[in-house]
């Protein structure tokens, strides 16, 4: 991305989940529409989402079932009465819960058992036109829809468990055996293949909406996948695996600012040297299919591209790792063959960065990212407080998904750092929020996003994710009436006087 002529612009990290909903967890219904409406009224020109992928273990974004498939919890029921599949009485069981907090224990049976009832009534129901609408979509993904509903079909089997749990013939099936699986399963991928082809149609409508209104999406993939997933079980030849399909070293990061025993993500470790073989086709087709769901997209942990922390499979911590070189320019320059030159991507160049990850992100001139919480957690000069800032290329952030909110992490911060940030931002600190946000603004990074919890001044309850622990993360929402004319007013006028 060449950004050194681009219009300085803003915008807001939100999860839909974290959306309101009479349903229990935020969709892709009238509300998300709603806050394209708000970002337009307050000149906001982005909006970032965590990955849009289905969510498996600890409900986390950052490991799905499948790196191409839409989350079903996003599907709006209402549309689906809509449709004419389901009626407005069969929505008044749903275990609201808090207003401020997704359950997912409570929701996930719930709104499955709605898509299987809307599924049936699908080929009832539908018109010829949606009907052809449904076969063209299949068509259209078969590159990666097929493998998913086969994939979640014959999990659905398995009670649920992970693919290494299933026998020989399902855990690697050969062409045969996947075929006559495929014949023997129709009815059950059918309900997947209708289950994506809503997700889908919801979310390009919504796409379509907030370019119209001059709203870009900012989309997000993790850079490994899920062990459990559609990825790794119909391509295992593409990943470190041993001959029973288990992984024999997996990702992490080693200590860091987030954990003193490091990160033990567990994700299969990719085989670069398969992938190169057939020229990256995977990464090309991974690549290529989210650019078409967003306008622009994040790399998370895209240090991992030029080195990568393997870590033995077994380790109970991310500490006994090595650092192993990864594709680097390679990887990118048949992308970019592939898909153009200046791609719309975001490099997440966060945790432990050398020269050689910073050149490679230069070298293709994508941005990377700047937290100014970080820049104040140390007594050292740093290079996330502006003044440091040497390129406009960046995106500048108050904060991310991982990090605590800004309210909530002054309060918890030291008296150094909060009287650091007083001095630095001229400020009494008792509208943090609000002070980090202008100084977000303010700086010359090209980009600039703020989480939402940070524009509503959101404490520490409002936290999205805290690493290294597995549950009660990817939680929280906000109120139906929390963003008010006045506050979108008053968002627009600060973001006008700093040029975005």
């Amino acid at each position: 991305m060449n950004n050194q002529k681009q219009q300085r612009v803003s915008g807001i990290l939100l999860h839909p989940t974290s959306l309101p909903s009479p349903y229990g967890i935020g969709d892709l219904g009238q509300a998300a529409y709603d806050f394209i409406d708000f970002l337009k009224a307050a000149r906001q020109h982005l909006w970032q989402t965590l990955p849009l992928t289905p969510t498996g273990f600890g409900d986390s974004p950052y490991q799905s079932f499948s790196a191409f498939a839409g989350q079903p919890l996003l599907i709006s029921p209402k549309h689906l009465v809509e449709l004419g599949f389901l009626n407005e009485s069969e929505l008044s069981d749903c275990p609201t819960g808090d207003e401020e907090l997704v359950d997912y224990g409570a929701i996930i049976p719930w709104k499955t058992k709605i898509l299987n009832l809307a599924f049936s009534r699908f080929s009832e129901c539908a018109s010829s036109e949606l009907f052809a609408e449904y076969e063209t979509f299949i068509q259209k993904h078969s590159f990666w829809l097929e493998d998913y509903a086969l994939y979640m079909s014959c999990k659905d089997m398995h009670e649920g468990r992970e693919w290494l749990a299933w026998e020989a013939e399902y855990r690697t099936p050969t062409p045969e055996t996947k075929a006559s699986l495929k014949e023997f399963l129709q009815k059950d991928m059918n309900y997947y293949y209708f289950v994506q082809f809503i997700f889908y149609k919801e979310w390009f409508a919504l796409k379509e909406y907030a370019n119209k209104n001059e709203v870009k999406i900012i989309g997000d993939i993790p850079l490994f996948v899920s062990l459990d997933s559609a990825d790794v079980w119909a391509n295992q030849e593409l990943f470190q695996l041993d001959s029973e399909g288990y992984p024999t070293v997996v990702a992490g990061v080693p200590p860091d600012y987030f954990s003193e025993t490091g990160q033990l993500w567990g994700n299969p470790l990719y085989n670069w040297d398969r992938q190169k073989s057939d020229g990256y086709q995977w990464w090309i087709s991974r690549v290529r299919h989210q650019l078409h769901l967003s306008d622009y997209l994040r790399i998370d942990h895209f240090r991992g591209l030029e080195s990568y922390w393997a870590i033995p499979y077994g380790e109970e911590t991310a500490i006994n790792g090595e650092w192993i070189p990864g594709p680097g320019a390679d990887l990118f320059t048949v992308i970019e063959d592939a898909l153009g030159k200046n791609l719309p991507i975001i490099a997440e160049d966060l945790g432990i960065i050398t020269p050689e990850v910073e050149a490679l992100r230069d070298q293709f001139g994508f941005p990377g990212m700047r937290i100014l919480q970080f820049g104040f957690d140390s007594e050292e000069e740093s290079t996330f407080l502006p003044h440091q800032f040497t390129t406009p290329n960046c995106v500048c952030y108050t904060g991310t998904h991982d990090n605590n909110t800004t309210k909530g992490w002054y309060a918890s911060a030291s008296e150094y750092s909060r009287d650091k940030v007083r001095y630095y931002m001229n400020t009494d600190g008792y509208n943090i929020h609000w002070d980090f946000l202008r100084t977000c603004l303010g700086t010359i990074a090209t980009y600039a996003i703020v989480p939402l919890q940070d524009v509503l001044g959101i404490g520490e309850e409002g936290r999205m994710n805290t690493p290294g622990i597995g549950v009660n993360n990817w939680a929280w929402r906000y109120k139906k009436h929390a963003l008010s004319q006045g506050l979108a007013e008053g968002l627009a006028r600060i973001t006008r006087i700093y040029g975005r």
